[in-house]
């Protein structure tokens, strides 16, 4: 059986993408499934205010959420401590895309998004996110080259998938058209699976 196609965005400065993530890994385990994993930068400002303009209501659902989010970690065993700025993820987005160029997506994958909620790495800074892939086995310099237009356009056309599949938020998944967003969705999106028959 071949196996099925799941679009999964995610962004690294999402608590609930992070605690998506061993989950999704799961699915693969467990379902015939495949999932393609789709950076999408959410811009925070733009969906929940700018630190120096933000509502009360705006900040008290952005201190539940992150409330929210540390239960769940808790009861995982995961550390999600709030970030101290607002971060931009581009450059971490596009480490993640070279990265999977070079068979090592999961490897990356999992020490920046554990990481960055430790608050041990800076996903804005292009040294960090080189150090992290010459960890693990990736020589940084075509890393560097690859920062230019050629990640920008790759971005760029994820962006335009997003858009087209009407993505607002992360975590997202997306199976036979049918949009799951969160990672509490999850189990929502495993009877889906049932129902198609793609449990192993």
């Amino acid at each position: 059986m071949d196996p099925t196609p799941i679009k999964l965005y995610f962004d690294y400065k999402s608590p609930f993408a992070y605690l998506a993530k061993d989950e999704a890994y799961q699915l693969e385990e467990d379902y015939y499934v495949q999932i393609e994993w789709l950076p999408h930068v959410v811009n925070i400002p733009e969906v929940y205010g700018d630190l120096q303009t933000r509502d009360p209501q705006q900040w008290r659902k952005i201190r539940y959420s992150y409330m929210d989010a540390r239960r769940w970690a808790n009861k995982r065993g995961l550390v999600v401590r709030g970030p101290q700025k607002i971060f931009d993820s581009l450059i971490a987005a596009i480490g993640m895309l070279y990265a999977c160029k070079q068979g090592k997506f999961r490897a990356y994958h999992d020490r920046v998004f554990e990481r960055f909620w430790k608050r041990e790495l800076d996903i804005e800074n292009k040294q960090a996110i080189a150090a992290v892939l010459t960890e693990i086995g990736i020589e940084p310099e075509g890393f560097f080259s690859y920062l230019g237009l050629e990640s920008r356009a790759e971005l760029a056309a994820i962006q335009q998938r997003a858009e087209a599949d009407e993505v607002f938020g992360v975590p997202i998944f997306i199976v036979e058209g049918e949009m799951f967003w969160g990672h509490d969705r999850i189990p929502l999106l495993k009877e889906k699976l049932d129902a198609l028959g793609l449990r192993k």
